[in-house]
């Protein structure tokens, strides 16, 4: 009795060992010694042994079950043992083909040494083209990535030009009004202020960059407007920010609102460009930056053609610009007068007639 106690404990032992294990393979991904291992772990429990025998109708003697129970347990060893090893061999791969490769380099190497001064030409030509692919390629590549980011944009079209930093856009079907941030253009259509000085020009150019042409909007959280109107940065199709180029081109001030915005440093230098450059409004011949002076224009008086300004170079002339906030004159040898604008360019036979129109004016620096 006792000796049949020992077996038994020594077999439930036995089965819980198996039973760790065998979940051991299963976790290791090792499933038919697995299955082996509960194969073994079933014939081992009295009950089921005894279910199994009974059903298949066989008797088989305690050796026997032994030898079958320990060829099982050696079964699923050997699985295990040859499965790793064709993971070491798979693993093995890699390390045999970077050695294969190793040697081909070194073959390579032999062979490019010994071939040097045709390696070098061809590397010479090679190297010139592969920049031009090089070069042709980013080009592609951004333009395609441009496109790509246009295409998701989406673009309004400008109905009308109030004013330089004033317009009205097709909002999906509704017309509103846009207020363009960080820019101020002249006056023109201010009923309490008179025309100021350079406002038709920015008017033009704007009616010239914007009218019946797409642009897409960005908001500033910042900014907002006491009108109630939207207030928008405004690019073109190209790309350009439009109120960024009107100030850069002269056209316009920066201008801040209460609070600064996005932009503001780029637009400061924008205006600090056009104004050491002399354009549009800070132009000597304009405005001199002074924008908020009244335009006023002498009429009744003839524009001269291109055909009189090469006929007065012959002469003792002198000239000015009729453009009401222009300053200076100009004698005939000085060649300051030639970029006046022919719209507003007068010329007089001397300097007397001259000044007995326009008292104010001063001999250009230009002519010193």
């Amino acid at each position: 009795m006792f000796n049949q106690n020992i077996k038994k404990i020594i077999n439930y032992i036995l089965i819980v060992f198996l039973v760790l294990f065998s979940l051991a393979l299963f976790i290791g991904g090792k499933i038919l010694s697995g299955l082996i291992l509960l194969l073994v772990i079933f014939l081992l429990l009295p009950k089921y042994y005894n279910l199994i025998t009974t059903k298949l109708n066989i008797n088989i003697s305690a050796k026997t079950k032994s030898i079958i129970l320990v060829s099982l347990f050696l079964l699923s060893f050997i699985i295990v043992g040859v499965t790793e090893d064709g993971d070491k061999k798979e693993n093995n791969l890699p390390i045999q083909n970077l050695s294969k490769v190793e040697e081909l380099v070194d073959d390579l190497t032999k062979e490019i040494g010994e071939n040097n001064l045709v390696d070098n030409v061809i590397d010479s030509s090679n190297t010139e083209n592969s920049g031009l692919d090089i070069v042709e390629t980013n080009t592609n590549q951004e333009e395609l990535i441009q496109n790509n980011v246009d295409q998701d944009y989406k673009y309004y079209q400008v109905v009308k030009v109030v004013d330089g930093d004033t317009i009205k856009i097709n909002f999906d079907g509704s017309i509103e009004s846009i207020r363009l941030i960080g820019m101020d253009t002249p006056e023109t259509v201010d009923p309490r202020k008179p025309v100021q000085c350079f406002g038709e020009e920015a008017s033009k150019k704007a009616k010239e960059l914007l009218l019946n042409k797409k642009v897409r909007l960005e908001d500033d959280p910042t900014q907002y407007d006491k009108y109630g109107r939207l207030i928008k940065y405004v690019y073109l199709e190209n790309g350009e920010m439009y109120n960024k180029k009107m100030i850069e081109d002269g056209y316009a001030h920066e201008y801040t609102y209460d609070i600064p915005y996005k932009y503001q440093s780029e637009f400061q230098e924008a205006e600090k460009y056009a104004r050491e450059n002399k354009l549009g409004l800070w132009s000597d011949d304009t405005c001199s930056g002074n924008t908020v002076q009244e335009v006023v224009v002498v009429k009744d008086e003839p524009i001269l053609n291109t055909d009189q300004i090469e006929e007065n170079q012959s002469l003792n002339k002198y000239y000015t610009s009729s453009y009401g906030t222009s300053k200076y004159y100009y004698p005939e040898d000085c060649d300051g007068w030639k970029s006046l604008s022919p719209k507003y360019l007068k010329s007089f036979n001397s300097l007397e007639e001259l000044l007995k129109v326009y008292p104010s004016k001063t001999l250009s620096p230009q002519c010193y």
